[in-house]
């Protein structure tokens, strides 16, 4: 983590919480040492930017972390279907790469 990033996008986060961008880039700090507070961001994009695609990649990943499987298959899936839909070829392809790893080991 480092504190003078976290710092600054707590700043932009006050200017606009609305942001994002913002919003992505402070929950990706906080998964690092707090993952109550990393969900509680990536949920905040989930329900207001359900299109912002690369949330779906990192929050499969923090359910996988926290031991929630059942949430990290869903959250890949969900992904994958917003990502075609919007014609997302990159984000679909890693999303699928993930959700193949997951469906591999799990």
């Amino acid at each position: 983590m480092n504190k003078s990033r976290l710092e600054q996008l707590l700043k932009f986060y006050a200017e606009d919480p609305n942001d994002p961008f913002t919003i992505y880039a402070m929950a990706n700090e906080y998964k690092v040492f707090d993952h109550d507070k990393a969900l509680f961001f990536f949920e905040i994009l989930i329900r207001d930017h359900p299109n912002y695609i690369a949330t779906y990649y990192h929050l499969g990943y923090l359910y996988l972390e926290m031991g929630d499987e059942e949430k990290a298959k869903s959250t890949f899936e969900k992904g994958m279907k917003i990502a075609a839909a919007n014609n997302e070829e990159l984000a679909l392809r890693e999303l699928k790469n993930a959700y193949d790893e997951f469906m591999m080991d799990y």
